[in-house]
């Protein structure tokens, strides 16, 4: 049996990885692969440390770093996904996609989250080209250019409001007549001037050639047609945590996220602790999802501790 299993092989599943292995956790890790929602992106210029990466190196650099410190104290189980959890005297089984399984103490949850794609003609032609769905990746790319933003949650005003440091113009696209993200919030973004919000649209189409350059929407009301000259589309229509394989053993959101004491990072089940996207946790993003993973492995190495 294992001291820990860590799930995920994201940011905040390798910064546990590389903690566990200091600490000598003799740990199992489970993952499909080193890949995050940041791998897609062109340019990561928020990774602190590093003035500017793309999403594949900072993959690479995670699986580089784990494995120079794994040693014969983190086993990497590479090419497979977690299917489910179950309780067992002393701790936990972890049941593999390929039928395996494997037991442990103690786990950390850290399968992070899936954006909801954009299901429209042109969205995955145009992904990467202009498509995009990571403002906080990407802003900085389109400095000086108009942009769209789709959503009118949380995340799609916090999108707009850092895409107005950058681009000549952003507008919003809502499906609905009134928005969900906080009044405060709201009222906040559209006071800026290079500001505009659309409600009641649907999107129909996203257009370009080479790369993006024109988003087409359907006013509800009149069903009418019309183009955004636009050369950026940020997609903000909800993420889904990746958290199924867990959900008959520790509690879970109305948005199936794994809820936290953002105290330790501990669940509602003594022994499993979760990290990063597919949390509860206010504010997600690479280095708060490392800084959590760290938060939990040191809570985790005491409780191992008091329960010799």
């Amino acid at each position: 049996m294992y001291e820990l299993a860590i799930i995920g092989g994201g940011p905040a599943g390798v910064a546990a990885g590389v903690y566990a292995s200091r600490k000598q956790i003799k740990t199992v890790f489970i993952t499909k692969d080193f890949l995050s929602q940041s791998s897609v992106s062109d340019s990561i210029e928020n990774w602190i440390g590093t003035v500017s990466l793309s999403g594949m190196d900072l993959a690479k650099s995670l699986e580089t770093h784990l494995k120079a410190y794994a040693g014969d104290i983190v086993d990497l189980k590479t090419g497979v996904l977690a299917q489910s959890i179950s309780k067992i005297e002393g701790g936990y089984e972890i049941t593999y996609n390929t039928g395996e399984s494997v037991q442990t103490k103690t786990i950390l949850i850290a399968t992070g989250s899936h954006r909801r794609q954009l299901k429209v003609p042109g969205a995955d032609t145009f992904e990467h080209k202009g498509v995009t769905y990571c403002a906080t990746c990407d802003g900085p790319m389109f400095t000086g250019k108009d942009v769209a933003v789709i959503g009118g949650g949380n995340a799609g005003f916090e999108s707009a409001a850092q895409l107005l440091a950058y681009a000549k113009s952003v507008t919003l696209l809502h499906k609905n007549d009134t928005f969900r993200a906080d009044p405060v919030t709201v009222e906040a973004v559209l006071k800026d001037p290079k500001m505009t919000a659309l409600t009641n649209v649907d999107i129909v189409e996203v257009k370009g050639e080479t790369f993006v350059n024109g988003l087409v929407y359907k006013d509800q009301k009149t069903s009418e047609e019309k183009t955004l000259d636009v050369t950026g589309v940020f997609v903000e229509i909800g993420a889904v945590p990746t958290t199924e394989y867990a959900k008959d053993v520790v509690t879970l959101d109305d948005y199936n996220r794994v809820v936290i004491d953002p105290w330790n990072q501990r669940t509602s089940e003594l022994g499993i602790w979760a990290a990063g996207d597919c949390t509860n946790g206010v504010y997600h993003q690479n280095n708060i999802a490392t800084g959590d993973a760290v938060k939990a492995l040191e809570d985790i190495y005491i409780y191992l501790q008091q329960n010799k």
